[in-house]
């Protein structure tokens, strides 16, 4: 009987069942909130309830917080390991514009986070016990600390600066491995992301004792906090998909933009909207490619690399959050030299983000380790990222999928451009 009632959820529509934890969430945190005003055993019964519930919330926070140092390492180190960037023509300039390309969009949401910011709620935050960078030098020499550090430590104290560095450093050193070994990486490299797709199952769950209990302690104002967030991704990657990707367009091809941009949503963004992948969504791009008379040997390279490194909506997820983040802790000053540190260091995070649905929130803690935050805090704004994720996952996967087939168009050369002028205002 437990065995078909766990299949079936397994079987079930993810994007369906976090709404329901998260309705059950609203429902229940409600009822408990309203209950603390009649004080007494009834508050007491209502705290009670609440705190069993909480420890679903909890249990799901610990696992991520648990999974993701192993994750960031082994991605980033396996994706220079195993990648092989192609010699076809037009490569080197398609991998320089994706690059380009996430880090505007990771720029973009630290600019959206200074005009609009926004605070999340965070549990049980010891402010006294956090160190915040008095400017840009501090960042930089904790940076430079944090990178040396001793592999083994940075694991177990999730380090992700360290991690990264050596993630990249270890990468870089074995590209020149046999065969063999890469297929060991990339068994590897499978085996975690089969981990985090099994923890990330589990998100309607802990997404039901999140929203619970952050209802149970603010009430409304937490629902509306999360309104506000969801406006402000949104808002900023469809800046990036119709106005920066459009300025990249332009200037690389002096032509109206808007013909190219809207062939891609059409018939890219829209199925990567539901699929919530972009690995899922390469063989439609491919069909696009294909569709707009691109060469072959170009998009066949182009259109998988861009489904791993091409991660302009991740960016922007990292960005805004670790900024929500920042702004919920009230002792942290952003300077400039911060905000531009960030955007790079949101861009670098999101060309590691896990191909899984809502891979790109695991990668903020990274940036969050930039201002001293804690790990504890970080996995509660990631945390936070699952209960908005119906919608902001869906967005970014939509943003990040349909830039591909845009940014593969723009780098063809002048023959192939002849041939999909009609895309491009002609």
């Amino acid at each position: 009987m437990l065995s078909k009632i766990a299949k079936r959820y397994a079987d079930g529509n993810m994007i369906i069942q976090i709404l329901i934890g998260i309705i059950l969430g609203i429902a229940v945190g409600f009822w408990s909130h309203s209950l603390l005003n009649d004080g007494g055993e009834i508050a007491a019964f209502s705290n009670k309830v609440i705190g069993s519930i909480s420890v679903l919330g909890g249990l799901f926070v610990g696992a991520l917080k648990a999974i993701a140092p192993v994750l960031v390492f082994v991605l980033v180190a396996t994706s220079i390991i195993t990648k092989d960037f192609g010699e076809s023509k037009g490569m080197g300039k398609i991998v320089v514009i994706y690059l380009l390309a996430t880090f505007l969009a990771s720029a973009a949401a630290v600019c959206a986070s200074f005009l609009f910011p926004l605070e999340i709620p965070l549990q049980d935050v010891k402010t006294e016990d956090l160190s915040a960078p008095q400017n840009v030098v501090d960042v930089l020499k904790t940076l430079i600390f944090k990178i040396v550090q001793n592999p083994i430590t940075a694991l177990s104290e999730a380090n992700y600066i360290g991690l990264i560095a050596w993630a990249i450093g270890g990468g870089i050193a074995l590209r020149g491995c046999s065969q063999e070994t890469k297929n060991v990486f990339k068994d590897i490299s499978d085996g975690v992301t089969k981990i985090v797709r099994f923890v990330i199952r589990l998100a309607p769950f802990g997404i039901f004792g999140l929203v619970a209990q952050n209802i149970h302690q603010t009430g409304f104002e937490a629902l509306a906090n999360y309104f506000k967030l969801i406006l402000l991704l949104v808002g900023t990657m469809l800046f990036v998909a119709f106005v920066v990707n459009a300025f990249i367009v332009f200037i690389m091809t002096r032509k109206n933009p808007y013909p190219l941009i809207l062939t891609t949503i059409k018939e890219s963004a829209i199925t990567a909207f539901f699929t919530r992948s972009s690995a899922a969504n390469i063989p439609v791009n491919m069909a696009l490619c294909k569709k707009l008379n691109l060469k072959e040997e170009l998009y066949s390279i182009s259109i998988p690399l861009g489904a791993t490194i091409n991660m302009g909506g991740a960016a922007i997820t990292i960005g805004i959050l670790t900024l929500a983040a920042v702004n919920s802790l009230d002792h942290i000053t952003v300077t400039f030299g911060d905000a531009l540190l960030l955007s790079f260091i949101a861009a670098i995070g999101a060309c590691g983000a896990s191909g899984v649905a809502g891979g790109s929130l695991l990668l903020i803690p990274l940036a969050c380790a930039l201002f001293g935050i804690e790990n504890d805090i970080a996995m509660q704004v990631v945390g936070v990222g699952f209960i908005i994720g119906v919608i902001q996952d869906s967005v970014e996967t939509a943003l990040n999928s349909s830039s591909d087939v845009v940014f593969t168009a723009i780098a063809s050369n002048e023959s192939t451009k002849e041939k999909f002028n009609v895309y491009l205002g002609s």
